[in-house]
């Protein structure tokens, strides 16, 4: 049987994009993004637990998110989980886990969010935004990742 990497988001962004270019000029945008879930816990009482995942979109599909995506936006993310190393100003190692795009999809909000707001045709499809691992020249802006 063959591996399966794949990973399927619906949520609210937590801040608006962050919006970068490698040295060789390609596209890459961080951003944060909350998944919810309700449950009951053992006295019947309603609770809610909410994930933060940390997105990141590279080429085309990054300018569409810097341009496109705001806080507090519903977005439908299709994409991949990846680790990645770096070291931080504290001279520790850290291995954080994120969740490469391949796909998004703007959905409908509430009102003042875009509810009629049409989302171009164009913007809907994948733009193979990912590649298999982090461009070389890319190095992460601060100590603490997205």
């Amino acid at each position: 049987m063959s591996n399966l990497n794949k990973v399927l988001l619906m949520g609210r962004l937590g801040a608006d994009p962050e919006l970068r270019y490698t040295t060789d000029g390609t596209a890459v945008a961080s951003f944060r993004m909350a998944t919810s879930e309700t449950y009951k816990d053992k006295s019947g009482t309603k609770q809610e637990r909410t994930e933060w995942h940390s997105i990141v979109a590279w080429r085309k599909l990054a300018e569409i998110a810097g341009e496109y995506l705001k806080k507090g936006r519903l977005v439908y993310i299709e994409g991949r989980i990846q680790s990645r190393e770096y070291e931080g100003k504290d001279g520790v190692k850290r291995k954080v886990y994120e969740i490469v795009a391949s796909d998004m999809k703007m959905l409908p909000t509430g009102q003042g969010q875009g509810q009629n707001q049409a989302y171009p045709q164009e913007k809907r499809e994948s733009f193979g935004a990912s590649k298999s691992h982090y461009e070389d020249d890319f190095v992460p802006e601060d100590d603490v990742p997205m």
